[in-house]
């Protein structure tokens, strides 16, 4: 019996100590917010929600005050619009018709017919918002690119 003991000892041994090895993948920084976060909503903002979350913005956003404050970053500071008119500087990468428009809330929220920078609204489109790293997509037939920055630079 001492001997069964000390083979299963030593054969599960190593599986135990495998198991217990941490990933390589470096742990998340702690998300650290602008001061103009700290701001009040502009009618811009109010609207964008709004039209996003419908009769829901209330209860999930207004009411969460992380939530308000992570969506706020995105509008201010974590979503920037580029036109890029030199070829030799445009990059391949995903389209903006390629991605889902985030209807979860509001049920008949529609992708935009025409893209003008100045009134999109990035809450609408199924964004990597939280990922690791920036993520860029081009508006399909311009020189236009959306950049997503990480919540994590």
């Amino acid at each position: 019996m001492k001997k069964l003991f000390v083979i299963m000892a030593l054969t599960l041994l190593p599986l135990i100590v495998l198991g217990q090895q941490s990933s390589k993948q470096q742990p998340l920084k702690v998300i650290e917010f602008r001061d103009n976060v700290k701001l009040p909503l502009t009618a811009n903002e109010r609207s964008q929600i709004d039209e996003v979350y419908g009769e829901f913005a209330e209860k999930y956003v207004y009411n969460n005050p992380f939530r308000l404050m992570s969506i706020k970053n995105i509008l201010r500071n974590r979503v920037v619009i580029e036109r890029i008119s030199n070829n030799g500087k445009k990059k391949d990468c995903t389209k903006l018709s390629e991605v889902t428009v985030f209807n979860s809330f509001n049920k008949d929220l529609e992708r935009d017919s025409d893209f003008n920078p100045s009134n999109f609204n990035p809450l609408k489109y199924n964004f990597q918002f939280h990922s690791r790293s920036a993520a860029i997509y081009q508006v399909d037939n311009t020189d236009y690119y959306i950049v997503v920055k990480s919540q994590y630079q």
